[in-house]
């Protein structure tokens, strides 16, 4: 009795139809992959909400601070050193201060931070975000400086805090600026279910009329994941083209 058996035409029809399959169902595999990612990282943000309520009430409403050395001498606060782990990053004390000198990082871990031990890096998952890609252009015209595949490698932290406009850093939002320097308590707060405190590094994108290329959700748009002062958090704010500090979504200003 002869053996039954696929013919050429039959298997080719096969690969045909699992082919279209494929492409039918892998843009929505990607996309749910994205929106767990997205979600991930919001859920950080709740998780940085909840320990910066807590530093807000052990410090008189001081957002966490942290000084570093400026390139032209002096120091300052650093928007950066806010909370994560020591960056690469050679400026502001990105590359020398660590995950034990970033304030907020002992309020959001339970994990025993001590001091980092000949060049040892401590570091600190909660503030790396699942969709982190970093930039396109950092601004530093220097080789090896210039792209980042990751923020939180770069500067030791997928967020930062506002604590400037997008104008420059000498505009000073959330962190005050004073006869001695920019730092202490908060200033009053018209809405702050609209001023933004935390976010994903895109929301600087266009910062001093700069295109980053901090494209993280998709590669046409410009979006950020923020929390806000009232401790809610937004995924995927738009950012508009420009410097535009306020929208109908959220604000850098007090």
């Amino acid at each position: 009795m002869p053996r039954r058996a696929f013919t050429l035409i039959e298997l080719l029809v096969v690969v045909a139809i699992t082919a279209i399959l494929i492409g039918i169902l892998l843009p929505s595999l990607t996309h749910a992959r994205q929106a767990a990612r997205t979600t991930a990282c919001g859920s950080r943000l709740q998780q940085i909400g909840v320990g910066l309520a807590s530093y807000l009430s052990d410090y008189k409403e001081s957002l966490p601070q942290a000084r570093g050395p400026l390139p032209s001498g002096g120091e300052s606060v650093i928007g950066a050193l806010f909370a994560g782990k020591k960056g690469i990053l050679p400026f502001y004390g990105i590359d020398t201060i660590g995950a034990e000198r970033r304030p907020l990082n002992a309020y959001v871990s339970s994990r025993s931070i001590s001091a980092d031990a000949q060049g040892q890096v401590i570091e600190m998952p909660e503030f790396q975000s699942p969709v982190d890609r970093g930039c396109g252009n950092t601004g530093i015209p220097v080789p090896g400086l210039s792209e980042t595949d990751s923020y939180y490698r770069f500067v030791g932290s997928s967020y930062t805090l506002n604590d400037h406009t997008l104008d420059g850093e000498e505009f000073a939002t959330l962190v005050p600026m004073t006869p001695k320097g920019p730092g202490g308590r908060l200033p009053a707060v018209r809405d702050t279910t609209r001023t933004w405190v935390i976010g994903t590094h895109p929301i600087y994108n266009y910062q001093q009329d700069q295109d980053r290329e901090s494209r993280w959700f998709s590669p046409g748009r410009e979006q950020a994941n923020l929390l806000y002062l009232d401790f809610h958090v937004r995924l995927r704010v738009e950012v508009p083209l420009g410097i535009v500090n306020t929208t109908r979504d959220y604000t850098f200003l007090p």
